[in-house]
């Protein structure tokens, strides 16, 4: 049986294609934005999240662990990292959801059968599902199975990728899906891989190639102010969409925000989210207008 790892699934989504939708999200990530607000979703296993403040200190966690990698010390609970299995037990008895896992395996069955209660939302506004991450693309057996079950139903299908994948890949799912959302972070290469640990020639020949192909798609740009709010970055953003083959592109602008940031500490990780800024409304402006230059209507948003 099919199964992969979700991580969340979100009902009544409007920013994520038309309509009212549900956001089905994959865990696995190839690239590493240093802003991502799914800090989350970037590990393709499971992870354990904690919260000290919601932790009442009742020792239902420890009991429950069946490796014995949990303690109470003065510093609070400690995780022995070499004895956790990440079997989700803690988890599951917590009372106040200090205690959660990052990851659930899901089937095909289980994933159509929440996508389908939601068909009344879907008919009504014009909606559908919305699958992002991570990156979906990186779980092709059982995405691809779930996108021609939703068409076989009638049921929008969307995509949330960021491109790093193989073209072939980019081009099945082409075959199986309604609306691409394709996020483009920035032009120079060595600066993109220096925010995402991952050079971007690939992701734009994938766009071209995508575009090329009739493939309905949106452009969304996470406008970080100091990082590709430049007058040069969204110049050369603006011709290069101008120039895709194919119908002329939404774009929609994604201002940074942090609200991730309460994700960052329950993973213990570093939080680097306090290095980046939201770009103001001059910057946005000015953004809006470095489109039409080149005949693009960018919209705040979406």
């Amino acid at each position: 049986m099919l199964e992969s790892l979700i991580f969340d699934i979100k009902r009544y989504a409007i920013n994520d294609g038309p309509g009212i939708r549900i956001v089905v999200f994959f865990k696995g990530c190839n690239l590493q934005c240093a802003w991502c607000h799914n800090p989350e979703s970037i590990s393709g296993s499971k992870e354990k999240m904690y919260s000290p403040v919601k932790c009442i200190r009742c020792g239902s966690c420890v009991e429950a662990c069946p490796e014995n990698a949990l303690a109470f010390t003065d510093d609070g609970l400690v995780t022995n990292k070499d004895l956790c299995v990440l079997c989700g037990k803690c988890a599951e008895v917590c009372p106040t959801k200090a205690m959660e896992m990052s990851g659930k395996s899901r089937s095909v069955g289980e994933i159509m059968e929440i996508i389908e209660k939601e068909r009344v939302f879907f008919d009504q506004s014009g909606g559908g599902v919305t699958f992002s991450g991570g990156e979906p693309l990186l779980h092709t057996k059982i995405l691809f199975e779930i996108l021609d079950e939703c068409g076989k139903k009638g049921i929008h299908r969307a995509i949330d990728t960021a491109g790093n994948v193989k073209t072939e890949t980019l081009l099945e799912a082409a075959k199986r899906t309604d609306l691409f959302l394709y996020d483009l972070k920035m032009m120079d290469s060595d600066l993109h891989f220096e925010w995402t640990k991952v050079k971007n020639e690939k992701i734009l020949h994938n766009l071209e190639v995508l575009s090329t192909a009739g493939a309905k798609i949106i452009i969304r740009i996470p406008l970080i102010a100091g990082v590709n709010d430049t007058d040069e970055n969204l110049s050369k953003t603006a011709k290069f969409i101008s120039e895709l083959e194919g119908e002329r592109k939404e774009v929609h602008l994604l201002p940074y925000h942090n609200i991730a940031l309460n994700k960052y500490l329950k993973l213990g990780k570093e939080n680097l989210l306090d290095a980046f800024k939201a770009p103001g409304n001059e910057t946005l402006a000015n953004a809006i207008m470095k489109f039409s230059e080149f005949g693009i209507k960018a919209t705040v948003g979406g």
